[in-house]
Order: structure tokens, then C-alpha cells, then sequence
């Protein structure tokens, strides 16, 4: 018998207590590689009607109740209760027939009572936890990811029959090195213990049918807006509604909006009316700026004789559009600023007309986006409950409401169980990983598919033997596939992330252990907050930041640069500041956009919170490109066409144990500075404490189109 199989578990007590899944994980037990790589991911069916638990066969669901009857003793509640918040729970070990205690946070185990002075002392290490075997080590998470093996799968024996139990053992997970990532950072975030979410499990079949529905509702918005104004659709705008839209939805898709209030989106709205009569440019050379002049004089004329206007409205547009024909015919050598002035004059003269008779067109494409989004939400989440219902899922479990405590910040888990998904198709072409169900291929390069196996490893509890990997992991590149768009870099700005030096610098100086605003795809920590709280969940998601409610920790937030998304965000901040007694620390990172300034900035700068700003000047820092896990080397990074403002929002106790000291803050302006080059070594960053707003003269997009995507997250 292996020894790992003698060593006793804390599942070897059964108690008439709830078990949580937080309180201990021990790592599963490895079979040395017995086949290729590609054979390891081909997933064994299961019997029909046979759903695997979210916490895998024969272990107890969280917040569930336990047979009554122990096995062993019920020592749990006997320890002090220093000893509980510290994690460390009493079980009875079967083998050696005498009690053990368990640390919940840290993995560690010991025979004696673990003082209280120091909790994370180790006298000895009965399970074998804090002991690694290099022999048995996981080689899936310690290889590159070209050269992986197969350990033996049980269900190759068993063809039959449900999956087996979950092994106990005295493995470490290992921890891959990298550049781009640092998972050894344990997070300091606490928050209130919370249950499973109500969130259906993802599936291939539904993410391959939400991402047709998606696609198809893209080529309809780009039709509305030509067919009734006749415009092309604005650069990434549906990327944008996208977003907005999340921050005040109700429904339950996790892509497509299908509740919201009101049902006109402002950002839709607002980017289509900014490029009516025509969309403009900022022109470098005076020829260009006299052409732009005379098409926007020329469309705005057409498009009040096209409209249903009142007469004086009518009138005011063609005076103002003849007057500027005069000016251009009379004025033949004038300068950039000089034809830039004369159309701002124009755009404030008739804009407000033009937009009166463009209104109820526009409003009419936004409410007909939202609806065709609500139908096809509710269509893929009627298909879903068929699939989940074909294996004997058939409601959403109840569990009760967990105790009311702090605990170390936990990935999201989900209240309905996964059956085993279908078959994903596993490749290699050079240094891209391939993975393709059906005929859509998701790629990713096999660096960050090793970091999706590492992420799988540390927080996925349902599927020990990654019988599910595959098909989770094309969920999950599906889905931010679908987000991003279909033309070649569309959307990576919503993904673009801080340099490494920034997050060392954070981490090292300010003791950031968490990113609000992250993906598995980009995240530096193994605990972040992400966009999606199903595919994201088996990878360490948090969830949603706006669904996130910390009562300590110290917290990095670069979010996609949405005017509603960075408001909403604020709002949420000084919420968890007021509330929380215990050291809360949030260090934001937004562009610096004054003409007209966002509602964002205005409220940081006045906020109560907020220790200190400073700025980081336009092209003189760089950011990490959103398609780093497809892109090339030389592609990774890309310099910022805007300022970034960094502010640090901070109650007392957080100030006072992560406050931004003069030294503090110079080591993350310096960590900015692009390596190697000589921009920013005399790049002048400006910082401001207390109140005291910090000055620039960086304009936003008028339509927050190009110049957004360039440096958004």
C-alpha cells in the first residue's frame, strides 16, 4: 500500500458539524506519467445520470450537513478560539489512533497542540503535508508544458461506475517559476465567509453557442448603425456597452446583458451621437484639417435636410454651414489650430441640433441591441438547463448561510455541480496550444497554458484527476475570445496590464497581494477579481470586483477604462473604506483624462480616502498588451498614449500600515520606467498629497474609441 494512502486525512473524521471546503485541502496524490500528454486530457465518459458533485464524489459539500454518527471523536470545537481564526482545526487519526491538528490556511499539521504564540511553527509534520517528494511531484506543474506525461486514470480500469475518491496526499503543489506571474504571494485579503454562488457550471456546447449569438450581434450593430445613420460603428464600442451594461445588470448570463435599467445604454448612446454627422480625427498637417472641416459642414447640411426638424432648427444649421464655406473659400493658407478652432465653433453651434434629430434613431438602435441581447440570454439559458437536466441536475442545491467570520479571500464556488463535459481536441503547433471542440479553435502560447494548469491545480476542488481541464480551459479562452471581438487586436486593451516591476514594487512596498481587475489570462497573483465568475471560478477568480466585499487586505485595481465601470468602482471603494476598522488599502490606476474631466477622477480627487495622486506622463511608461497569451515577445508591451493617474485610497489603519511614504512612492514611479530605454529617466512625474489635484493636459477621446483601447484593461 503507498504510504500516501496510510497517512491519514481529515476526511478520516466525520462529524456532526458542517464541512466547509475551506477549512483544509489536501493535495491529491500523483501517479507517475504513463502516456503522452495528449492522451492524459482525453476525458473517460461517465455513467448516464451520474453528475459529479462540485466537490468531487464522497466528500462532503460545503455547508452541508454530516451524518450524525462520528467515526472518532468530534474534537473540533474543543481548540481555543485564537486557535480556530488562526485555521488550525482537531481531528482523529485512524492509523495512529490519537488526535492531530490541521491547519486550514497554511497546510500545516502537527501531533501537539499548536501554540499559541506562534502559529505557524512546525514541530512535526504527521501527514507528510510540508514534506515534498521530489519523486512523486507533479509533473504536469513542474515540466514545460511540451513534455508532459500521463499519469494512469482509474476510469481506464473502470470503465463503469462513479469516479473515485479523491486521494489524500503528502504532494506539495509545486509552484512553476516565471517572469510573468508570481504564485508563490499569498494573498491578505480577509473577508466574510460566504456560500456557493448560483451560477450555472460552464459547458463547451453553451460557450460555442453563446459565442455564435455574440458574433451575430456584433454584425447587427455594425447594420443598425449604417442602415439608420449611416455611419460605421464606432471602434470597440460594443466592447464598451459590454461592460457598461454589467455594471447594472440583473440577469444571469455572464456575457450577454439581459436585465437592465434603464434599457438605452448612455455609452452606446453617447459614442454613436460623438460621431454624427461624421466621426472626426485629431489631423496633423493643415491639409487635413481643412478637409475634415469642409466634409463636417457638408454632412451636417444633408443630414438636417434628411431629418424631421423644426424649421428654426433647419435655419441655424445651413446659416452656420454656408457662413464656414465663406470662411474656407476666404481663408486658403490657414493654420491646423486656426481650422481646429473654426470646427469647434461649428460643432458647438449645430451639434445640439443635429443630436435633436438624431435622437430617437439612436435610441431606438440602443433599445433594439438591448432586446436582441435578452432573447438570446434567455434562449442559451434554456439550452443550458436542458444539457444539465440530461444528466440528472434538475434545481440549483440549497445551502444555509455560512458562519458570520472573517476568513483568508477564497475562489468562488459554484452551488450546481458540473457533469463531465465532452471532448475537447488538445494540439501543439510550435509554441501555441491548441485547443478545439467542434471547428472553433481557441490558441493560447503553451507558457500561459501552463499557467492555466498551475491555476487549475491550486484552486480547482471537483476535479483532482483534470478530467474537465480541457473542456474548462476552451470555455474559458472561448469566452474571452467572444469579449475581445473579431478583428485582429479588437479589444486587448480591455485586457492590457501593469509592467512586472510594478506589481514587484507593489507587493515589496505597499504589500499588494490581490488585482482587482484580472483574468487567468493576465493575472501577476494567483488571487484576483475577474470579469466572470463560472469559467474564471476554477482558476482562482474571486469573482466580479463589484461583487467583492473585503474587510482587509491591500488591493491593486487597473480596470478597463469605462466611464460607468471606473464611477461604479469608486463608489464601491469608499464603501468598503467606511465600513471596515481592519487595514484596507486600494491603489488605483486610471487615465488621466481632463477635457472633460471622468466622473471617476473628480470623485477620487475629492474623496475623503484618498492619501495621495500622482502621475505617470503620457508615452513614458508602457503597459502589458491584453493578447499577451497569444502575442509574440516584441509585441508584450506597448507605450500609453495617455497619462495614468495612480491614486491611493486608504482608510486609517490601512494608511498607517501601507501609507505612501516619499520613498514608497518614488520605487513605484521608477518601477514604470520601460527597461532599457531612455524614455523616463528624466520623465518628470508629478505627484500631489492629500486634496491637491495634480495638473495635465491630456484630452479623452470624444468617443473614447482608439486612444481608449490603447491603454485600457
Amino acid at each position: 500500500m503507498d504510504e500516501a494512502k496510510q497517512k491519514p486525512g481529515p476526511s478520516d473524521t466525520a462529524t456532526d458539524q458542517p464541512y466547509n471546503f475551506m477549512h483544509h485541502r489536501s493535495p491529491a496524490a500523483i501517479s507517475p506519467p504513463t502516456q503522452s500528454r495528449t492522451a492524459m486530457y482525453q476525458s473517460s465518459p461517465s455513467p448516464q445520470g451520474q453528475p459529479f458533485s462540485p466537490q468531487g464524489q464522497n466528500v462532503p459539500s460545503p455547508l452541508s450537513p454530516q451524518p450524525s454518527t462520528p467515526t472518532g471523536p468530534d474534537p473540533v470545537h474543543d481548540l481555543p478560539e485564537e486557535l480556530l481564526q488562526m485555521g488550525w482545526r482537531k481531528f482523529w487519526s485512524k492509523r495512529e489512533r490519537r488526535p492531530y491538528y490541521y491547519n486550514k490556511r497554511t497546510n500545516e499539521s502537527m501531533w501537539d497542540i499548536p501554540p499559541l504564540s506562534s502559529p505557524g511553527f512546525v514541530q512535526n509534520d504527521p501527514l507528510g503535508i510540508n514534506t515534498v517528494n521530489r519523486e512523486q511531484q507533479d509533473i504536469r506543474l513542474s515540466r514545460n508544458s511540451l513534455d508532459i506525461g500521463q499519469k494512469r486514470r482509474l476510469s481506464e480500469d473502470h470503465a463503469m461506475g462513479p469516479p473515485a475518491k479523491k486521494p489524500s496526499s503528502g504532494v506539495q503543489i509545486p509552484i512553476v517559476p516565471s517572469q510573468y506571474w508570481d504564485f508563490a504571494i499569498n494573498t491578505n485579503a480577509l473577508f466574510m465567509e460566504r456560500k456557493p454562488i448560483n451560477v450555472l457550471p460552464p459547458q463547451p456546447e453553451i460557450e460555442y453557442e453563446r459565442s455564435n449569438i455574440c458574433n451575430r450581434l456584433r454584425i447587427s450593430y455594425a447594420e443598425l448603425c449604417k442602415s439608420r445613420e449611416g455611419l460605421d460603428a464606432p471602434k470597440e464600442s460594443f466592447n464598451r456597452w459590454l461592460l457598461e451594461r454589467k455594471v447594472i445588470d440583473k440577469g444571469n448570463d455572464p456575457l450577454l446583458p439581459s436585465d437592465c435599467s434603464p434599457v438605452v445604454s448612455p455609452s452606446m448612446y453617447r459614442e454613436i451621437i460623438s460621431d454624427i454627422p461624421v466621426k472626426l480625427y485629431r489631423p496633423k498637417y493643415a491639409s487635413e484639417a481643412r478637409k475634415q472641416l469642409f466634409r463636417y459642414s457638408e454632412a451636417a447640411k444633408k443630414r438636417i435636410d434628411s431629418r424631421n426638424v423644426s424649421s428654426e432648427s433647419r435655419k441655424l444649421v445651413k446659416w452656420n454651414v454656408e457662413d464656414t464655406f465663406s470662411w474656407l473659400r476666404s481663408q486658403q493658407q490657414a493654420s491646423v489650430e486656426e481650422y481646429q478652432e473654426r470646427l469647434g465653433h461649428l460643432k458647438e453651434q449645430c451639434g445640439p441640433h443635429l443630436t435633436d434629430a438624431a435622437k430617437h434613431s439612436v435610441e431606438s438602435i440602443c433599445k433594439k441591441m438591448n432586446q436582441m441581447s435578452r432573447d438570446a440570454a434567455k434562449k442559451i439559458s434554456e439550452k443550458h438547463w436542458e444539457i444539465l437536466r440530461e444528466h440528472g441536475i434538475t434545481d440549483v442545491p440549497y445551502y444555509r448561510d455560512p458562519q458570520h467570520r472573517k476568513v483568508p479571500c477564497y475562489a468562488v464556488q459554484l452551488a450546481v455541480p458540473s457533469p463531465r463535459l465532452p471532448r475537447v481536441d488538445y494540439t501543439v503547433e510550435g509554441e501555441l496550444t491548441c485547443l478545439k471542440y467542434k471547428d472553433q479553435v481557441c490558441k493560447v502560447n503553451s507558457a500561459h497554458f501552463q499557467k492555466l494548469e498551475q491555476l487549475y491545480k491550486l484552486h480547482c476542488l471537483d476535479d483532482p484527476r483534470f478530467d474537465n481541464f480541457l473542456g474548462r480551459a476552451w470555455c474559458l479562452l472561448k469566452r474571452y475570445q467572444t469579449m475581445f471581438g473579431l478583428r485582429t487586436n479588437e479589444g486587448s486593451g480591455l485586457q492590457g496590464a501593469l509592467p512586472i516591476p510594478v506589481f514587484q514594487v507593489l507587493n515589496r512596498h505597499f504589500g499588494v497581494t490581490f488585482e482587482c481587475f484580472a483574468s487567468p489570462l493576465n493575472c501577476y497573483f494567483k488571487q484576483y477579481c475577474s470579469a466572470f465568475n463560472d469559467v474564471d471560478s476554477y482558476f482562482g477568480s474571486r469573482g466580479p470586483v463589484l461583487d467583492f466585499y473585503p474587510v482587509s487586505g491591500s488591493f491593486e485595481a487597473n480596470p478597463p477604462f469605462g466611464e460607468e465601470l471606473m464611477e461604479a468602482m469608486v463608489d464601491h471603494f469608499e464603501s468598503l473604506l467606511d465600513k471596515s476598522t481592519d487595514p484596507l488599502s486600494f491603489i488605483v490606476f486610471i487615465p488621466e483624462w481632463r477635457d472633460p474631466p471622468t466622473p471617476a477622477l473628480v470623485r477620487m480627487e475629492a474623496s475623503r480616502f484618498k492619501r495621495k495622486q500622482c502621475l505617470i506622463p503620457a508615452l513614458e511608461h508602457e503597459y502589458r498588451s491584453g493578447t499577451q497569451h497569444t502575442c509574440s515577445s516584441h509585441e508584450l508591451y506597448y507605450r500609453a498614449v495617455h497619462g495614468t493617474l495612480a491614486f491611493f485610497l486608504q482608510n486609517d489603519a490601512g494608511f498607517e500600515k501601507w501609507g505612501p511614504t516619499p520613498d514608497r512612492v518614488k520605487a513605484l514611479l521608477d518601477a514604470f520606467i520601460p527597461v532599457g530605454n531612455e524614455v523616463g529617466q528624466n520623465s518628470g512625474h508629478r505627484e500631489s498629497g492629500g486634496h491637491n489635484n495634480s495638473t495635465g493636459n491630456h484630452t479623452k477621446s470624444s468617443s473614447s474609441s482608439s486612444d481608449v483601447s490603447a491603454v485600457s484593461r
